[in-house]
């Protein structure tokens, strides 16, 4: 159990010990399999550094294009866990193969998609993040190169995330962790045999990287389906069966999917943009050792999936199984919750620090002084993000999607993205300045927050409204 109902309960702001140590329970496994994933990331980065800035940035900048389309199909299993984790509270088998088919079909067309534009009009895309880079056709060469090869991932990975994030939100929080262990050890082995073509392999370099993670993502996909196979999880769903969709729930799915989406790319627009304008303050140093940063950075940047996880299970249950009164002593519990979990993570992320000499060793010195810096920045903000994090998963776990939307849309339109075009053109900051100062934007976004879940327009019983 979550929640007892005591008089106290009923005025506390932090949860019970017991309370932080179930949701911990949640949290830890899918912390522990993206942190196995950004630890892949981080090995890729340690091996193809080995290649000098050049080839280590024409990789980054394609991985930043590949991050909208990520986000893309994170943004459709939000959308629909929404559904899926009140499905579960409320112990509604049906609906939660609806949301499953609902997830697998949008994915695996979003995975189609994406897969074509990267194999036939890859450039201009690319060109984007290397505008004004005194490096910027050598690099382009090379994000093209590898973006082309990588692209045959993309429909794997589709199916994968709709599967991984149907089991965490019904509470199979192991199963996801498991794979990724296993996707990561092939990975990581392959990585060693084809980049520098290791045991007579052949030296592949950034492409053997490619060919790496096509093979991980083929087996984690692989591996999934055997999972359902076997286990058969209550959302579980023939292959005959995908498209036997109630219209009515799909469309009550896809219009939270869209303002979500819209938030969501708004936020990806702007990181984008901004990736760009950091990108145009130097040359291949600026490039790798951003991307470098952000590599280590996304080590503790795993609290934030774990937050929203645990949000989905455990606020979502309670939602769906019509306890209302205790979804909101539960909101407070896993806003401070969230608190505690940044800060945990900057401490480790202070730890971090020490990575940069030993993993990237071969970038210059300069790249190493700009990792360095924004891994450091990135840790000092930790608790920051966690907590607008918490707010956004609250909101959307409710069904409100219309909160995320107005606050990120308004944020990032009429500040984030303003502010840095004039830091750009107005000032001799350097990346990781600019990158600072930007992120104070965040502490607008809380304000907002705070005020709009007060409304309560969050505490809603969705399984009770779209019964199937």
């Amino acid at each position: 159990m979550f929640f007892t109902r005591t008089s106290k309960h009923t005025t506390s702001i932090i949860g019970s010990v017991s309370f932080y140590r179930q949701a911990l329970a949640i949290a830890l496994p899918v912390m522990g399999q993206l942190l196995i994933q950004n630890m892949v990331s981080l090995i890729d980065n340690f091996m193809v550094a080995g290649l000098g800035d050049v080839k280590m940035s024409g990789v980054n900048i394609a991985g930043q294009i590949n991050f909208v389309f990520q986000v893309f199909i994170n943004t459709i299993c939000t959308s629909g866990g929404i559904f899926m984790s009140q499905y579960n509270g409320a112990k509604d088998t049906a609906g939660m193969q609806q949301v499953f088919r609902f997830k697998l079909v949008l994915c695996i067309t979003a995975g189609i998609m994406y897969t074509a534009v990267c194999l036939y009009s890859p450039g201009p895309l690319l060109s984007l993040m290397v505008h004004g880079n005194a490096a910027g056709g050598p690099i382009l060469a090379e994000g093209i190169k590898y973006m082309r090869t990588l692209s045959f991932s993309w429909i794997p990975a589709a199916v994968s995330t709709a599967i991984g994030s149907s089991l965490r939100e019904t509470g199979r929080v192991k199963p996801p962790l498991i794979i990724s262990v296993a996707a990561t050890g092939v990975n990581t082995c392959f990585n060693w045999l084809l980049i520098y073509g290791n045991l007579n392999a052949p030296r592949l370099e950034t492409t053997g990287a490619d060919i790496a993670t096509i093979i991980a993502r083929l087996v984690e996909m692989v591996a999934f389906i055997i999972y359902l196979k076997k286990k058969y999880p209550p959302f579980f769903s023939r292959l005959r069966d995908i498209f036997s969709i109630k219209i009515t729930l799909f469309f009550s799915i896809l219009h939270k999917s869209a303002l979500i989406l819209v938030s969501e790319m708004m936020w990806v627009f702007s990181e984008t943009v901004t990736t760009a304008l950091y990108n145009s303050r130097g040359g291949a140093e600026v490039v790798s050792g951003m991307a470098a940063g952000f590599a280590i950075s996304n080590l503790f940047f795993v609290c934030f999936s774990g937050i929203t996880t645990i949000t989905g299970v455990i606020l979502g249950g309670t939602l769906g199984a019509g306890k209302l009164d205790e979804a909101r002593i539960q909101k407070n519990w896993l806003l401070s919750g969230s608190l505690m979990l940044g800060a945990a993570a900057s401490v480790l992320g202070c730890l971090s620090l020490f990575l940069t000499p030993v993993i990237y060793g071969n970038l210059s010195p300069a790249a190493q002084s700009v990792t360095r810096g924004l891994v450091l920045t990135s840790v000092l903000y930790m608790p920051v993000w966690a907590f607008v994090n918490a707010q956004f998963a609250v909101s959307r776990t409710g069904g409100d999607a219309t909160m995320g939307l107005i606050v990120d849309v308004s944020t990032n339109s009429l500040l984030v993205i303003p502010g840095m075009f004039i830091m750009t053109y107005c000032t001799t900051l350097g990346p990781v300045a600019m990158y600072a100062v930007i992120k104070l934007t965040d502490f607008v976004k809380i304000i907002c927050c705070a005020i709009w879940l007060k409304k309560e327009r969050w505490v809603t019983n969705l399984a009770a409204q779209h019964h199937v």
